[in-house]
């Protein structure tokens, strides 16, 4: 695959600075570069994994609380409105 790309006076410079001091080719630099990235991709997380462990940490412990909604609201509204 070829691929061109435009770079910064400044990014350019500095590049052509590094390649020489390495004495590698700027094609090498390059794969080696986007290797680099790509494998950072793969050893990261999911989102899931991130939030694994804040799933039902909140949680009321009650498993009925969508089904019932209505009638616990009832008794909330109503409790309040007794006082």
């Amino acid at each position: 695959m070829s691929i061109s790309i435009r770079l910064d006076k400044s990014v350019e410079e500095s590049l052509r600075q590094r390649l020489q001091f390495e004495g590698i080719s700027l094609s090498n630099f390059i794969r080696e570069a986007v290797c680099e990235k790509l494998s950072r991709y793969e050893n990261r997380p999911t989102p899931y994994e991130l939030g694994e462990p804040m799933f039902g940490r909140y949680s009321s412990g009650r498993d009925d609380l969508s089904i019932n909604r209505k009638a616990l609201l009832r008794e909330k509204l109503n409790a309040k409105h007794r006082r």
